[in-house]
């Protein structure tokens, strides 16, 4: 962890889809100071990267002054602003042949059998991510039902589109979705799908994965209690034995419309520092991810840290009322976690 405390930090280094204490930590904060991240998409760009070990590409962890294990951290989200101008998204089929347990998680090449693969874009379409050493197709992903979104100059309303108008932001897919710099993915953009044509709908945006550092290595993506399911049984390097294991999770995968600006979250203190990362933006969502999916953009956030000592006399940050729902959340889960809360 960084040694340099800093009132303002802007991260903008990502992890190959992997939360852990054994993470290149991005800096330190100080307590009650700000965050200010911009994060590439969640979800179905990593999902189409072969190279990465989880479904999104999250900041590096971010240590917080004088955090210690069983304390908490309260995150008051002030800002979320989507940079993507378009995106595309849908319910997603699977390739057997390219994923040995998990598809999110261990890739291989369907024909030459390389392990997280280095791959290339040659076109668009869901062709177009081929593997370095062979030229296979080597994603794990296609689309089952898919659709291309653009989004208004000021980032309120979307609109689907034709297929027209998704093969013209396939051909400049890396800039349309605002990819960072550092940012390793695929943009799904290039896989152009256009079978939802003319629906608008409006921009809310919010976080779909922000929370602490666990105890040990998971997928960025099965940081959570459903998704991390998945790892139970399973024979790649983050299988866990059984439902007990699972509980070293943080659960920053929510991906619930709450956690947006005016909300508050207090999430568990499990490794020094605390190690808060950011990611996975959403531009619009209802009320849970029934397909597993949603508008996922790059964006960018500020965040206000606090840390709440797990026997202490500062009171427990209150947010406001109609933003209650994250709060409470993430303070069952924290007592859960440590059997008592800040008192």
């Amino acid at each position: 962890m960084s040694e340099q405390i800093r009132d303002l930090l802007e991260v903008d280094e990502f992890t190959p889809g992997l939360v852990g204490p054994e993470q290149r930590w991005a800096g330190t904060v100080s307590d009650g100071g700000r965050i200010e991240t911009h994060t590439p998409a969640g979800c179905w760009g990593p999902m189409i990267t072969p190279s990465f070990r989880g479904g999104h590409e999250v900041t590096r962890p971010i240590g917080v002054e004088g955090a210690e294990v069983g304390d908490a951290i309260a995150v008051h989200i002030r800002d979320v602003e989507v940079t993507s101008v378009a995106t595309s998204t849908g319910s997603m089929a699977e390739r057997d042949e390219a994923f040995a347990d998990d598809p999110f998680v261990d890739h291989r090449c369907p024909e030459c059998g390389t392990e997280w693969p280095e791959t290339i874009v040659e076109g668009t379409g869901e062709e177009a991510i081929r593997c370095q050493e062979c030229g296979a197709n080597a994603s794990s992903f296609g689309f089952e039902y898919g659709y291309t979104v653009a989004f208004d100059e000021d980032r309120t309303v979307g609109l689907t589109l034709d297929h027209d108008g998704a093969h013209e932001l396939a051909t400049r897919a890396e800039e349309a979705m605002a990819l960072p710099e550092n940012s390793q993915q695929h943009p799904i953009l290039l896989y152009e799908p256009d079978e939802m044509p003319g629906a608008l709908g409006r921009l809310t945006p919010f976080i779909g994965n922000i929370g602490t550092t666990p105890a040990v290595e998971l997928p960025d993506s099965h940081n959570a209690g459903d998704f991390g399911q998945f790892l139970i049984g399973a024979s790649h390097d983050w299988g866990l034995a059984d439902e007990d294991a699972l509980a070293a999770r943080t659960d920053g995968h929510l991906d619930s419309n709450d956690v947006r600006p005016g909300a508050t979250l207090v999430c568990p203190v499990r490794v020094p520092g605390g190690g808060l990362y950011v990611g996975d933006l959403h531009a619009n969502q209802g009320d849970g991810e029934l397909s597993l999916h949603t508008t996922d953009v790059s964006g960018r956030t500020t965040l206000d840290v606090e840390v709440v000592k797990r026997r202490s006399s500062r009171p427990a940050p209150t947010p406001e009322p109609s933003r209650s729902p994250a709060y409470c959340t993430t303070i069952l889960q924290y007592w859960a976690s440590t059997g008592t809360g800040a008192r």
